[in-house]
């Protein structure tokens, strides 16, 4: 009997159907979740390790880099990267690979979910019936605003952002968009100042990467310039929003609304973002569906099994 390849798998993954259990299935898998020690761990089980198994929610560190003397393969389940430490990882020529392209629709059709959900009161309208409150009062809930035909800005206009524009087209919206770097392959206007991308547009939809090089991108600036009539919407990383000033702006009726599927200190959510009626509150499940989770696992096996069969991942990251 062939002895299984072993690997290191650094956290369960609840949110996928079956990845751990077909990771058991072909792998000799070291648990690393399960010790409470885990550089014991690594230095025990480390050697002769060549691929390590993770998500952006467990991310791998220089330093779990450096106690596998032997990777030269990181596997990640999901888009994001932002918790992994690409560069020492290519220092060393390991490889690293994430899951693009296939949790794409999902996310752009979350974003939308949340942009009507605002627009239109649809959770406080929830709230307001379940609480009893139709018909037990004179009138309904405050009056929403119309999506349609209005202006959407989207800070990234990546994979993501390209789909969340694509569907703008369907509600008549005038689209622009704000990136590092102007494209020439798209048929959105771009706007190189975040500020009067902001200030220009009714919605604005965070869809652009995590990380040092987005962290608080979306300032108290550019929440006062999107306005009392503005909302915004994020479907990205947390942090890209400096979430103490986007308190201050909402409370303050500098900014209108606030649509969020992801926070600065997940899981932690601000008890005053909790309590304002004019914000929408998801537990980040931009990708949770059953179809998007089970082909980010294929993918994240497809990435293990080719390097395993070949040497090379199929969508390595390059930086």
């Amino acid at each position: 009997m062939t002895a299984k390849h072993r690997i290191i798998q650094v956290g369960s993954y609840a949110g996928s159907p079956t990845a751990n259990e077909r990771l058991a299935r072909d792998y000799d898998v070291v648990e690393l979740w399960k010790y409470p020690d885990r550089k014991a761990a690594l230095a025990e089980h480390g050697k002769g390790i060549d691929v390590l198994v993770t998500s952006a929610s467990f991310g791998c560190t220089a330093d779990m880099i450096e106690a596998l003397p032997d990777l030269k393969a990181i596997c990640s389940w999901g888009v994001g990267y932002e918790t992994i430490d690409v560069q020492a990882a290519l220092r060393r020529g390991v490889q690293v690979s994430n899951t693009p392209d296939v949790l794409t629709d999902c996310v752009a059709d979350l974003a939308w979910g949340l942009m009507l959900a605002a627009a239109r009161r649809i959770a406080y309208g929830d709230r307001f019936v379940r609480a009893g409150g139709w018909g037990q009062v004179h009138g309904s809930i405050p009056l929403g605003a119309r999506v349609s035909g209005k202006k959407l800005g989207i800070v990234g206009l990546g994979r993501i952002g390209q789909a969340i524009a694509k569907r703008g087209a369907g509600f008549d919206m005038d689209v622009r968009y704000h990136s590092r770097n102007k494209r020439d392959d798209v048929p959105y206007a771009y706007e190189g100042s975040l500020v009067d991308l902001a200030a220009w547009a009714d919605f604005l939809v965070v869809a652009t990467v995590g990380g040092p090089g987005t962290h608080h991108l979306i300032s108290r600036q550019v929440l006062e310039a999107l306005g009392p009539k503005g909302t915004i919407i994020n479907i990205a990383r947390g942090p890209v929003i400096d979430e103490a000033a986007l308190v201050q702006a909402l409370q303050e009726g500098k900014l209108g609304n606030a649509a969020l599927d992801v926070f600065e200190h997940e899981p932690k959510v601000p008890d005053a973002l909790k309590a304002n009626d004019n914000v929408v509150l998801l537990p980040h499940i931009g990708s949770a569906t059953y179809e998007t989770r089970r082909d980010m696992e294929d993918l994240m096996l497809q990435n293990l099994e080719a390097y395993l069969r070949t040497g090379k991942v199929v969508t390595p990251v390059s930086a």
